[in-house]
Order: C-alpha cells, then structure tokens, then sequence
C-alpha cells in the first residue's frame, strides 16, 4: 500500500510538472502570436515611411532634373534671342545701306557720285552685317539632359527585404559558470561575412528548461559584441538559473535571436535574521550595524544568570527541518549576534563579509541552531568563527569551545568564508587575496547556520556567490597537506 502511494505520488508530481511545462509553452505561443502581430504592423509601417521616402526623393530629384532642363532651355531660348536681336540690327542697317547705295546709281553729277560711293564703301566696311556670324550660338538639341532609368528599374523591380542573419546557437558544452561569471559561446550555423556585431541578452531565474513568459525578470542586454565567445562578470546568483540568448546583426538589421540556453548557477543565498538578532543590531536584509539605542528596554542579565540560561536545544529535534522565522529568542545581554535565515545541511559554500572601518569588533562564523540567546559565536561547542578586535590593537584570532588561538597574520578588510559541510571543513580566507586564514576541521552533526556579532560598527555581507576557483585550489592543496589537526579543531557533537 505504502509502495503504491509512492509510485502515485511520483506520477501526480510527474504530471504536475508536465502539465507546468505545457502551461508555460501555451504561454509562450499566445506570447509568440502577440508578438508577431505587433511585429507585422510595425514592418508593414516602416515598409510604408520607406516606400514615402523613396517616392519623396523620387519626387524631389524629378523636380530638381526638370528644373536643370527649364534653366538649359532658357539660357538657350535667351543665347538665340540675344543672336536673334543682333541679327535684326543688323538687317535693319544693311537693308538702310542697301537702299542708299541703289538710291546713289541714280546720280547723273560725277562728283557727287564719288562722293556717295565713298560713303557706301566706307559704310559697308563697318557694316555690322558683315560681321554678324550666321551660325545659331546654341543648337536646339536637348539630348545631353535626356534620361534613362531602366537600370533604376530593374533595381527597384529586384528589391528585396533585407538580408537577415540567421539565429546563432549557443554551445551549451562550452559555456563555462564560475567565480560568478559566465562565459557563453556561441556559433553561426554558416559562415556569414555580412555579420558587424552581436547582442547577448541574459536573466535571472529559478525555473529550469524553456524561459519562463510570466514572472520574470527583464533581460540584461550586452550589445556590440564582436567576438563569438563573451564574458559576464561580476554576478550575484541570487537565482539558481541563468537564461541566455544572442542575436546576430549586420549593418543594416539584427537576426532572431538563438534558442535560449539554462545555465545553472549554484551559489548560496540567504539574509539575515532580523527578528531574533540583538535589540542593540539594526538589520536590513544583508547589513547588520550596532546601534547603541536598540537595547535600551532590554534587562541586563548578570553573568551567573546568562550562564544558567543558554539555550540547549537538542541536535535531534532541529534537525528535521529550518525553523520558522522568529521561532526562537532574540540575542540579549552581549551577545550582539545575528544569524542567517537559511541552514546549511551539506555541500560546499562561500560568503563574504566586509565590516565598516571604524568596527571595534566583529566575529564571523557559523553555528548549530541551538545557539543560546546569552550564547557568543565561539564561546560553545556548537559554534566556530574568527574573530577581530580592534579596540586596543589589532587582534585576530579562532574560536571554538571557549577556546581562542591568536592568528599571527594581518586583518583583511574583507573575509571570505568557506564551509564545506560534508568533508568537515571551516575555512576563513582573505577575500582579497584568497589568504588561507584559518581552517576548523571538524564532523558537523546538525544543520548550520551563518552567524555574526558586531560591536561599535557595522557588517555587510555578500551573498549569492560560488566557491572560488583559487579557494577550491587551496583547499584541495589543504586536504592534501592535512595529516595533523588543530587544538581548536574537534568532533561537534
């Protein structure tokens, strides 16, 4: 019985998903005809702004062409009538001239004949008829501003749309996730020479398979790349996927875009627990800053009374599961301490904290959640941190059990912390540098949960981040190296 309800338990889940997945590509088709709608109306509306641009500038160079004719036309109709006129003149005096000499073959007195005949000689010689030039200054030819647009035709007639890149694709095989980058490749199905550039576009999500329509994040878009292959760094996985997609584009339009690729990134993220941290800590997500006001309606507990009173919950009974927010006491007297709200129950994780410069003191950790609300990180058997004072002089130190080993190395502005449950580890790094500080090597037996106490200044913490590359080298070289272990180092139970 108890067999059958499992193995129809495993279907309704099965079902669930699949009917999830057809859900979600429902929506990505009414997504998809959305789209092409919008899509059509908006090309067949550049189609037309570029069918009334090119009809205006067809329009624009027949004016300015029939207007170089009109002006040719009317310099040669003004050359002629200029011509046209001199010629006139011209006809008109030797006409005049023409009449005076036949006038003159009349005259009966010899010396007045002479007379004439020289002055009709002398006349003709400056006659403007016989300078005149009978030949048109212009032709009347108009061939040289004669048109052919045939070869225009043709190109207009073998208009096409534009050339498209085809969508690349993403080889998944070659993506790289580390160090919070991701480096995706990708690849053209043919080779393309008219390609200028590519857009990658990436988001964030906590669903894996085909993007999700609803509910989801914007894309970042990387624009102007022109590398097959690019980077993005500096991410904080707050998500456990990544979608990524890329367009090709050439000098004129961009292409679809590829089929998206998921790409997991595993990193470990949580914030801090406001609602059981100290009166006298101000709290906000992933900041946590002593205020010497918060506490005041607190009632200071003796010594001997924190002592009695430390929490002592059993490993067994918290760990079943993470508590609800606000379940247990708030921190009181002075143990100014926060923890994070998310358990750590195997595998390998990372944070950083930065504390302000002005910190008195800080420590940094991890804890079971039995941890006393009177209980200090490092003070109990079940916590283990580092731990910096600045109040004197600089002091670093380990602490476990009460027990404190001072560490003979400079304070970083920025500690990064490693915990790997399974293989028993602690580490405190130099975020910086990737400085191995300090390592507990020990068997965790319950869940832990990230904890930090800050006196006189303030505490960020950065979450969403893998494992480095260079803290997993060191750590493997560690493993390797470790064949003694530490006084503070121990079996928690």
């Amino acid at each position: 019985m108890d067999e059958q309800r499992e193995t129809l338990q495993r279907i309704v889940s099965t079902l669930a998903n699949k009917n999830d997945e057809i859900h979600n590509f429902i929506d990505i088709l009414n997504n998809t005809i959305k789209n092409v709608q919008v899509n059509s109306s908006s090309a067949i509306s550049e189609l037309d702004e570029e069918f009334d641009r090119l009809y205006s500038v067809l329009y624009e160079m027949s004016g300015t062409m029939a207007n170089t004719i009109r002006q040719e036309a009317a310099h040669k109709i003004q050359a002629l009538q200029d011509q046209l006129s001199q010629c006139r003149n011209a006809l008109e005096s030797s006409e005049e001239l023409l009449e005076l000499a036949t006038q003159s073959l009349d005259i009966k007195d010899p010396v007045e004949f002479l007379k004439a005949g020289r002055e009709i000689k002398d006349r003709v010689t400056v006659a403007s008829a016989f300078r005149l030039s009978l030949k048109p200054e212009v032709s009347d030819s108009m061939t040289h501003l004669m048109v052919d647009f045939s070869m225009e035709r043709h190109m207009l007639q073998a208009m096409k749309f534009l050339p498209v890149p085809r969508a690349p694709e993403i080889d998944v095989a070659a993506c790289v996730v580390a160090d919070n980058c991701i480096t995706v490749s990708w690849g053209m199905p043919e080779e393309d020479s008219r390609i200028d550039h590519f857009v990658l576009e990436y988001r964030k999500t906590n669903f894996g398979g085909l993007p999700r329509v609803k509910d989801e994040q914007h894309w970042e878009v990387i624009d102007n790349i022109k590398a097959t292959e690019y980077t993005i760094s500096g991410l904080k996985f707050d998500k456990k996927y990544v979608n990524v997609r890329v367009k090709a584009c050439n000098k004129a339009v961009a292409g679809e875009y590829s089929d998206p690729a998921t790409l997991e990134t595993k990193a470990f993220v949580f914030s801090l627990d406001s609602t059981s941290s100290h009166l006298n800590l101000k709290v906000e997500d992933t900041y946590v800053e002593w205020d010497p006001t918060g506490g005041k309606g607190q009632l200071k507990i003796k010594g001997k009374e924190n002592k009695s009173r430390s929490g002592t919950l059993s490993p067994k009974r918290t760990s079943v599961g993470p508590p609800a927010r606000g379940s247990r006491d708030r921190f009181v007297g002075e143990s100014y301490t926060v923890l994070g709200d998310t358990t750590i129950e195997s595998g390998q994780h990372y944070w950083e904290v930065k504390a302000q410069k002005d910190c008195k003191s800080y420590s940094v950790g991890v804890t079971y959640r039995n941890l006393g609300k009177f209980d200090q990180l490092g003070k109990t058997s079940s916590s283990w941190c580092i731990h910096i004072n600045n109040w004197l002089q600089t002091i670093l130190s380990a602490k476990h059990s009460n027990k404190t080993k001072t560490l003979d190395t400079p304070v970083p502005d920025r500690v990064g912390v490693y915990c790997d449950f399974d293989g028993g580890q602690l580490s405190f790094y130099n975020a910086n540098s990737k400085e191995l500080l300090y390592t507990f090597r020990t068997k965790f037996t319950q869940p832990l949960l990230p904890g930090f106490m800050t006196w006189c200044g303030g505490l960020t913490v950065s979450t969403g981040l893998q494992v480095p590359s260079a803290v997993s080298m060191v750590q493997k070289s560690e493993n390797r190296l470790s064949g003694s272990t530490n006084s503070l180092n121990n079996i928690a139970y």
